[in-house]
């Protein structure tokens, strides 16, 4: 019997090391450095990558057919924006959340779905089938052709894929399966590690689809090494509040589609259910204009977005005035109050500033700079915008307000839905006009406080 072999595993980017270190000597993280036991040795074990060291025939790139890859549609709009289209045979995609967000729901629904046309299987590892039948039930469900297994051993798991031959697999989650050839826990980087690259292995050998969930930590990452996100085709993050009843899904990673789509649901009794228009949740609710408020077209993915976006500025009653953002970037805010100052005059180092997106959409493009400095003049002054407006332009350090992508599209969303006023970056100016809406197009900083005095 092989003598069993102690190393070090870093749980942060999967580092092995023969000794205990404060420091990880690979990601330089500290105190990540965990005891784990690996029996059995290199030599003696079988080579399950043999299949893999083959050498495959050097061919000229100009004579490989480029084929489209087909598509498997769940059923849920939203789901499929996100995916690119649908799921591909062969593609693995990992989803992660926090606790009780709807992953679980989510998958079980595009499960029933696509079972109506193709054979599929949910593996839980978290809970028993009577737990996912009863939410089955619950969601009112049509599961009687979804294959179901309550299984965490990688190799029995295999077994099962090999037997039934789905199209489709769910694995529940990635974090509670283990390999009865590692001796550390389930969740721990080396089992994560492995029952990835394993089920990856399978999912391009076989063709099938499958969808692996994920933990995430405290920062809202997955958990686990990051070679597992690298290993996956398709990387999926649900955002939004768990006390909320809408649901965001943005695509990080997508070898079959575009990255950054950003897909909207909306919690109810019978699950998860697609929003057509979602700007409709990230607009104002007042019934008057009040001040610090303004509205941006931002572009997610392929979709013009309309998000309200609010300012409070008040007097700070402390020597360090706080500078708080929710939905978007805090470091930006404080170039835009910087920035403010010194093309226009507006000093805020004695004041507060808070700024949120509502609805908990979190915006990263550099086209809110505009609106957001919109938002907080408009709060400063105590004097709402102009009814029916709404902006978008990156403003730069020297004052000036560059361009945004898509702007077309941004502006055709924003006519569909009744705004009249449109104030936008001068390169952004469409070459005809758009019905019901007047544009003011700017090419610097002090031409908006012009506009809005």
């Amino acid at each position: 019997m092989a003598k069993a072999k102690t190393v070090y595993v870093c749980q942060e980017c999967g580092g092995v090391s023969a000794k205990w270190q404060g420091q990880c000597p690979h990601c330089q993280a500290w105190n990540t450095m965990v005891e784990t036991v690996e029996r059995g040795s290199a030599a003696a074990a079988p080579n399950r990558y043999a299949h893999l060291a083959e050498a495959a025939p050097v061919r000229n790139l100009a004579d490989i057919e480029a084929r489209d890859t087909p598509r498997q549609p769940t059923g849920l709009s939203e789901f499929d924006r996100v995916l690119g289209g649908g799921l591909v045979p062969g593609g693995v995609v990992l989803i992660g959340g926090d606790p009780g967000i709807g992953k679980s729901t989510l998958l079980l629904q595009a499960l029933a779905s696509l079972s109506q046309a193709t054979p599929v299987l949910y593996i839980t590892g978290e809970e028993s089938a009577e737990q996912v039948a009863l939410r089955a039930k619950r969601l009112d469900l049509a599961t009687g052709a979804v294959q179901l297994v309550a299984e965490i051993q990688l190799e029995s798991i295999q077994a099962v894929l090999q037997q039934h031959k789905p199209a489709v697999a769910v694995i529940d989650s990635i974090q509670t399966l283990y390999s009865a050839e590692l001796s550390s826990a389930p969740g721990s980087v080396s089992q994560v590690r492995e029952c990835a690259a394993q089920l990856t292995r399978i999912a391009k050998q076989t063709g099938v689809a499958m969808v692996m969930i994920g933990h995430v930590t405290k920062d809202g990452t997955l958990a686990g090494p990051r070679v597992l996100e690298h290993i996956v085709d398709t990387v999926l993050y649900f955002e939004g509040e768990t006390d909320s009843s809408y649901r965001l899904i943005r695509a990080f990673k997508n070898r079959y589609g575009a990255v950054n789509e950003l897909g909207v649901f909306a919690m109810t009794d019978k699950g998860l259910k697609g929003v057509s228009n979602p700007s409709a949740l990230f607009l104002s609710q007042h019934t008057d204009n009040v001040p610090g408020s303004c509205v941006v077209a931002t572009q997610e993915g392929s979709r013009p977005l309309l998000v309200e976006i609010q300012a409070l500025v008040d007097t700070a009653h402390v020597p360090n005035p706080r500078r708080l953002t929710l939905g978007v970037d805090g470091s930006r805010l404080a170039m835009l109050l910087a920035v403010l100052h010194r093309h226009a005059g507006v000093a805020t180092y004695d004041q507060d500033v808070f700024v949120n997106a509502v609805g908990g959409v979190r915006i990263t493009e550099t086209a809110t700079d505009l609106p957001v400095l919109l938002a907080i003049l408009s709060s400063l002054r105590n004097k709402p915008l102009p009814k029916g407006l709404i902006a978008f332009g990156e403003v730069g350090l020297a004052g000036e307000v560059r361009p945004a992508t898509r702007g077309q599209e941004r502006l055709r969303e924003a006519a569909k839905l009744g705004f009249s006023l449109a104030l936008i970056p001068k390169h952004n100016a469409p070459r005809q006009p758009i019905e019901g809406l007047e544009i003011k197009a700017v090419s610097r900083l002090e031409e908006v406080l012009e506009l809005i005095r």
